[in-house]
């Protein structure tokens, strides 16, 4: 059976269409739908097997990046996303979608005060280029399963910083197996500015749930799916598809089994 994926759509949200043909190379039919359709009922999100928050400005970032749309997913569809989570259906946050999960408390996830946090990068600045990342492999996340290798995918935000509460914080994320993918500098060791884009504590880009399932993730691998969209790919011929597409990959590999 090919997968349904729901990707949600507000005013603001601009990579709709990049996650959708990103969903289609990993062979999955994805539907664009509006968070009101679904706040109002018209659309079920049991229906679907797995769910996208796409990149952008929702709500033009009004009171802050992703808390606009976070307020609909917790007051709006909050019973219907607390389901879909505890089903084990794989739900990803890229970018403005990842801050949104954060600000919705469905990342990182405890039912205690909030540990982690999204704010702005520490060059001030708005930050827009290629970086590479590593999954780590102690990680329940399903999304990055099998990637052992560094992957190269973009970012382009100006609040992506992760950061934490205090170093207990950490250690929680790492003892859960939370930390699902860092920055990485040459030589694939710690990642300093601009390796780094934004200063995240411990090089961190992407966190998940306890159970895995659910991915948030400042870079964009819905814009790594085809070997074009590397800024090297006329000098590397051996690429065949993006690094981002195995992200993909593994999320519609394990709505399957679902």
């Amino acid at each position: 059976m090919i997968p349904k994926v729901l990707i949600l759509r507000a005013p603001g949200i601009n990579r709709d269409a990049d996650a959708a043909l990103a969903c289609e190379l990993a062979g999955a039919t994805p539907e664009l739908v509006h968070v009101n359709r679904v706040a109002d009922g018209a659309v079920k999100l049991r229906d679907y097997a797995m769910l996208i928050i796409p990149g952008g400005f929702s709500y033009g970032d009004h009171l802050g990046a992703g808390k606009l749309l976070a307020v609909d997913l917790a007051h709006r569809l909050g019973d219907q996303l607390r389901d879909f989570v505890a089903d084990g259906r794989p739900v990803i946050g890229i970018c403005n979608g990842f801050q949104v999960l954060v600000k919705a408390g469905v990342l990182p996830g405890s039912d205690g005060p909030p540990a982690v946090t999204l704010t702005d990068n520490c060059s001030g600045r708005f930050e827009c280029r290629w970086v590479r990342l590593q999954a780590d492999p102690q990680s329940r996340c399903i999304f990055t399963r099998g990637i052992e290798r560094t992957i190269e995918v973009p970012v382009a935000h100006g609040e992506g910083r992760i950061a934490l509460a205090d170093d207990s914080a950490l250690d929680d994320l790492r003892a859960s197996g939370q930390v699902a993918l860092r920055y990485v500098g040459e030589g694939d060791g710690p990642a300093a500015y601009p390796a780094n884009p934004n200063g995240s504590y411990d090089d961190i880009a992407g966190i998940c749930n306890a159970q895995g399932n659910v991915l948030g993730l400042m870079p964009h691998p819905e814009n790594a799916i085809t070997p074009q969209q590397h800024p090297r790919w006329t000098r590397e011929p051996w690429r065949n598809e993006g690094d981002g597409l195995a992200i993909f990959r593994n999320a519609v590999a394990y709505a399957k089994t679902l």
